[in-house]
């Protein structure tokens, strides 16, 4: 959920310049359907583990990062899970002029632009701990904490209906440094606690 907050000065005589002034309010991001599998993508006797897949990944809300649009609360289901050029700041713009950014990516059997050739154990370990294809560290925004326990049969089932689903080429931005300036649209998430005067 992307959520707005206010922030509220001492009163003075001072004008106070708004941290949100070059930001604005949208709306919140779009639960989106999971793509229907595709004949040809899967064989007959899987169809179970990928009709459960495709329900997982509908519950954890795949969809909400991974297609274009759905971060600014419209999404383009012709490009669904195919990766968002909305990004996701990693770094608090309050306080970074310019915060790090991150763009989800496709998660489509797309073999050049997606995880087409990506072997199961890749996939897990993305889902589960976050990691790249080859074992870094990649999305700091990615809930992989909260899917870390997914179950074996679980995780098998969710690498099933992605393979299932249509290929979609899509190249997404590439990640901004903390302190970079970029052109692309990103949203933030972020919690905040008041500071309590001793």
């Amino acid at each position: 959920m992307l959520g707005v907050f206010f922030l509220a000065a001492c009163a003075n005589d001072t004008p106070v310049e708004s941290p949100l002034a070059n930001f604005e309010e949208v709306d919140s991001a779009k639960v989106v359907d999971a793509p229907e599998p595709q004949p040809g993508r899967f064989y007959p006797g899987d169809r179970d583990a990928i009709d459960h897949g495709g329900y997982l990944v509908q519950l954890l809300g795949c969809g909400s990062c991974h297609t274009n649009g759905a971060l600014d609360g419209v999404p383009d289901m012709n490009k669904a899970m195919a990766g968002s050029t909305t990004g996701i700041a990693y770094s608090s713009p309050l306080t970074d002029k310019h915060p790090g950014v991150v763009f989800p990516p496709n998660i489509t059997p797309d073999e050049e632009t997606g995880i087409g050739l990506w072997t199961d154990i890749e996939i897990a370990n993305a889902i589960r701990a976050g990691t790249s294809r080859h074992g870094s560290r990649r999305l700091v925004t990615m809930p992989w904490q909260g899917y870390a326990r997914i179950n074996d049969d679980d995780i098998a089932a969710i690498i099933a209906y992605l393979r299932s689903i249509e290929p979609v080429s899509n190249v997404v931005p590439r990640p901004v440094r903390r302190g970079e300036r970029t052109r692309e649209r990103f949203v933030y998430f972020g919690v905040y606690q008041n500071k309590i005067d001793d």
